[in-house]
């Protein structure tokens, strides 16, 4: 009988990715893994206790690829950074981007407070921004976040005009930045 062949707890998590990314985290199950990978299920339960502990695997691998894209910017203002980040995860990633921002997601949340403080964290750091309170920050960034989720989920979903490519929707979040930033200085000085 010949040896079964052995697969490494990376090789699972990259199958599992490879499914993800193109019919969502939902459809990750340990049988499909298997088939991906021409194995039986038994390596898969020997690398992970059930398809739950894979998926969060999944997921951790999605962030990291986000946190990447985020560091690879370099525009000098962390507004511009996080925002061109995510229209980049968008456009390459459409069904995690979706996944991660149209479904509840438990484990999300925890991310998302921890992501929330690090990016008002680099905000105090930015001249830019340095006269705003971290209340003003916080405000601030769910702004944008709610705007550059919308542009983000218009280029996963393939909803945007032709005319706007990938330099005009990141012009239109620069401005939109620009905007935020104003307002929120004009508010100050009404207050």
């Amino acid at each position: 009988m010949a040896p079964k062949t052995k697969f490494t707890r990376e090789q699972i998590i990259q199958a599992a990715f490879d499914i993800a990314s193109v019919h969502g985290m939902e459809s990750i199950t340990i049988r499909k893994v298997a088939n991906r990978l021409g194995s039986s299920i038994a390596p898969i339960y020997v690398n992970f206790n059930n398809v739950e502990e894979l998926k969060d695997e999944v997921l951790q691998r999605t962030i990291t690829i986000g946190n990447q894209l985020i560091e690879e910017q370099h525009t000098g203002s962390t507004f511009m950074d996080i925002g061109i980040a995510s229209l980049k995860f968008a456009r390459d990633y459409p069904v995690f981007f979706r996944d991660l921002n149209m479904k509840p997601n438990k484990n999300m949340d925890n991310y998302e407070n921890i992501l929330g403080n690090k990016l008002t964290d680099q905000m105090k750091n930015d001249p830019e921004l340095q006269e705003f309170t971290a209340e003003e920050l916080k405000m601030m960034l769910l702004k944008m976040r709610i705007f550059q989720t919308g542009l983000s989920m218009m280029i996963a979903n393939g909803q945007l005009s032709p005319d706007i490519d990938e330099e005009e929707a990141i012009h239109l979040l620069k401005n939109t930045g620009e905007d935020i930033i104003i307002a929120t200085q004009q508010r100050r000085q009404t207050e």
